[in-house]
């Protein structure tokens, strides 16, 4: 008996990802004063305190937050600063909880989804052998055993966590849960206790204003003029420090936003909000300040209009993008390209090298007059848990490894300010499908076609809307084109795209038969009348 057929899951049709909604830029405050630097560190650390004590007091209400309470709280943050600061301060606040509430709701999920493993695994044979949809049994008893101990504590971090959601309990720590735990190992971070002190009270600051349109230059707390004038608005405690009127400080740095500067020059000379976050490196013992605003999303185009001159489709992998531009056919032209990148090192390299490899791919695509690339929508929270891959570490390590949301964020960022449309399309069955029909048929001896750059091909295929497939089945009861044209890489408008394929029997493409053929067919044809009629009798 013949095995049941596969049933696939269903694809979601590509689209045009939506452009950003923001836009942020950095500058190094040069040139501080001690002064300055004093200044800075006493206003961030006093709003500090009060972000700790608004954050407990937010925590504490829970889910009986309501616009009262958040209300007397303002009031308190007013007296000890001012209006404006109090409203930043508890607008961090607020985001804070929310994020620690989604990350609460990602880890309840994951707790449950490696229940359900560990479960459906205990309950068969040991060393049972699992499917492409379902895991096996355990190898042997010692895991069977490990792995029922690993249950209950997971039942029990599961019970934890779901009485917290469901009493409105977060746990969130100023400053970052890493470097709190840094503390205990100070030794194996090649820290002493001055420096990790340092970094952990620099952390805890808070110099964040947010805009305000209508205002003079969009912001009144922190205020940058177009000559790059930097004055801060003192907390009331901290007024006797002002060397300006109205209790401000003017700090003797300038800033200039050597990037997207014009576009910030404009909105402050037109009073729209702008908001300002000035922070400290304490490896590099600098000062930058950060200016960000929002802007109105781009109208996505049409996925026809986008792909009016070809695609370029783009395999995400773990250390390289692999690249391969298609024509509107879905014929894939010229050779394969791969970029590169390096994600090992600190958060600031990685991110260097994802927006230096996004850089070279864009550039790429606008030297070949492409406006289209072709990506995956690629997710995998749901895919890194230790119980659905159980002892594949490495595969573990690759997927956690790969930048897919750092990517989607950059590359649509920086598409956006060169025109070029960003299309996701559904990852599924790209790389299997890819390797099974263009991997071995676009190889030549002097270039070897990787998975990687056929999955390429797979990808900008399916947002063109073509079929993987290089071809597709001969037609059913004749030999001619009655059940559908065979090939599917001919557009709807070229030519000779409905004409019957000649058959290979036809003397015009046999050069062996072509010269004896010709000579018996001129003598034993019939006169030009009789073959004239004949056609007109047969084209109606």
């Amino acid at each position: 008996m013949a095995e049941p057929k596969k049933q696939l899951r269903p694809i979601a049709p590509p689209f045009v990802a939506p452009g950003p909604s923001g836009a942020s830029i950095r500058d190094r405050l040069k040139h501080l004063t001690p002064e300055d630097e004093k200044v800075l560190r006493l206003v961030g650390a006093h709003l500090g305190s009060l972000a700790s004590r608004d954050l407990k007091a937010r925590c504490a209400d829970g889910l009986d937050h309501s616009t009262e309470s958040w209300a007397v709280r303002k009031r308190e943050l007013t007296a000890a600063s001012s209006s404006r600061w109090a409203g930043a301060v508890t607008k961090a606040t607020h985001d804070q909880w929310a994020l620690a509430r989604r990350g609460q709701a990602a880890h309840l999920q994951s707790l449950e989804a490696g229940i359900r493993t560990i479960e459906h695994r205990l309950s068969l044979p040991v060393g049972e052998k699992g499917s492409k949809k379902a895991p096996g049994g355990y190898r042997s008893k010692n895991e069977w055993f490990r792995k029922t101990r690993r249950l209950h504590v997971l039942e029990d971090r599961l019970d934890t966590v779901r009485a917290d959601r469901e009493n409105g309990v977060v746990h969130v720590v100023r400053g970052g849960k890493r470097l709190l735990n840094t503390r205990h190992n100070l030794t194996e971070a090649q820290l002493s206790e001055a420096e990790w002190r340092e970094r952990w009270e620099t952390s805890r600051w808070f110099l964040s204003a947010d805009g305000e349109s209508g205002k003079r230059f969009g912001n009144e707390t922190i205020r940058i003029t177009p000559e790059g004038v930097i004055s801060i608005k003192l907390p009331a405690p901290l007024t006797n420090l002002a060397n300006a009127k109205h209790g401000r400080y003017v700090l003797a740095a300038r800033v200039s936003f050597p990037h997207r500067g014009p576009d910030w020059a404009d909105r402050i000379e037109a009073n729209r909000a702008v908001a300002y976050r000035i922070h400290r490196d304490v490896d590099r013992d600098r000062w930058y300040v950060d200016a960000s605003w929002t802007i109105p999303p781009t109208k996505t185009i049409p996925v026809e209009t986008a792909l009016a001159h070809g695609v370029i489709g783009v395999d995400t992998n773990a250390d390289h993008l692999a690249a391969w531009r298609l024509d509107t056919h879905g014929n894939p032209i010229g050779q394969p390209r791969r970029f590169f990148y390096d994600l090992s090192g600190t958060a600031n390299h990685r991110d260097a090298q994802v927006r230096h490899a996004l850089s070279r791919l864009l550039n790429w695509a606008r030297t070949c007059g492409v406006t289209a690339v072709a990506v995956e929508d690629l997710d995998f929270t749901d895919s890194k848990t230790r119980e659905k891959h159980g002892h594949k570490r490495r595969f573990r390590q690759l997927i956690s490894g790969m930048p897919t949301g750092k990517l989607r964020a950059r590359l649509t960022s920086m598409a956006d300010a060169t025109d070029i449309a960003i299309i996701a399309v559904d990852p599924a069955y790209t790389s299997m499908w890819g390797a099974q029909h263009w991997q071995k048929s676009m190889a030549s001896p002097a270039r070897k076609t990787s998975r990687h750059d056929a999955a390429s091909i797979a990808i900008g295929r399916r947002a063109q809307g073509h079929p993987i497939r290089r071809r597709t089945a001969p037609p059913l009861h004749h030999q001619s084109d009655g059940a559908g044209h065979r090939t599917v890489q001919a557009g709807r408008r070229a030519l000779g795209r409905e004409e019957t394929r000649r058959p290979v029997t036809d003397p015009a493409h046999d050069a062996r038969a072509r010269t004896g053929r010709t000579a018996r067919t001129r003598a034993t044809s019939a006169s030009k009348t009789v073959r004239d009629a004949r056609s007109d009798q047969e084209w109606v």
